[in-house]
């Protein structure tokens, strides 16, 4: 039943699951003696969930450079994520706690997950597995708007805005020179709409328009 309601499908073929929920240290073997673990299920699913996600943030963000999408997508699948996720979705409640983190991997959840999701796949295809993501933890418990804000790439942000929002964004920098000091400073502006939104400064043009789009950030969200 616990099974059922994480899911929201009928399994055919159990067996699947219950070698998903099976980490390495349990140890276990089969009638041939060889030893069984989610390990391989893990793999696939590492591989199902890397294109899921990164279909879901296609759709969800049809402005979206790769850049953007490539930062959102790794944070979404790396380790500690998958692990939170994985308890929220109960998948703990899933494993023998003679397997738990305190005597184990501490990342026996996370790699559950990415085995169950190896094993829907097996089980009942890339749709049904792309929708068990999305509808099950993708919009449930993934906020995309606070990953964005997170990004301390302050341009790849405003130029993400601009993008989604339609406005033209122009970036003019210029080197500036003062007496005494060998290393030339840079000033940077950001224009949103031919309306300048923000001014950095920094030792490099990178630096300064880094500032600038921070600036600029700070000026659209208080609108």
């Amino acid at each position: 039943m616990d099974l059922l309601r994480m899911l929201g499908f009928l399994p055919r073929n159990l067996s699947l699951y219950k070698l998903a929920f099976l980490p390495k240290s349990a140890l276990q073997k089969n009638a041939s003696g060889i030893q069984i673990n989610n390990e391989r299920l893990e793999y696939l699913g590492d591989a199902v969930l890397d294109s899921i996600v990164a279909h879901y943030l296609f759709m969800r963000f049809p402005e979206g450079d790769e850049g953007l999408m490539s930062k959102l997508r790794a944070r979404i699948v790396k380790r500690k994520t998958l692990d939170y996720l994985a308890v929220k979705i109960n998948i703990p409640a899933m494993i023998d706690p003679a397997f738990s983190p305190v005597n184990s991997s501490k990342h026996i959840y996370g790699n559950a997950l990415e085995a169950l999701v190896g094993a829907i796949y097996l089980d009942r295809g890339y749709k049904t597995s792309r929708k068990f993501l999305e509808k099950k933890i993708l919009k449930k418990h993934i906020d995309l708007v606070q990953l964005v804000q997170k990004d301390p790439d302050h341009k790849s942000r405003i130029i993400e805005w601009a993008q989604k929002n339609r406005v033209e964004i122009i970036f003019e920098s210029k080197e500036e020179h003062q007496s005494g000091v060998k290393s030339p400073s840079f000033v940077s502006s950001i224009n949103l709409n031919n309306e300048k939104k923000g001014t950095g400064r920094g030792g490099s043009k990178k630096e300064a328009e880094q500032q600038a789009a921070k600036v600029a950030l700070k000026s659209i969200q208080s609108v």
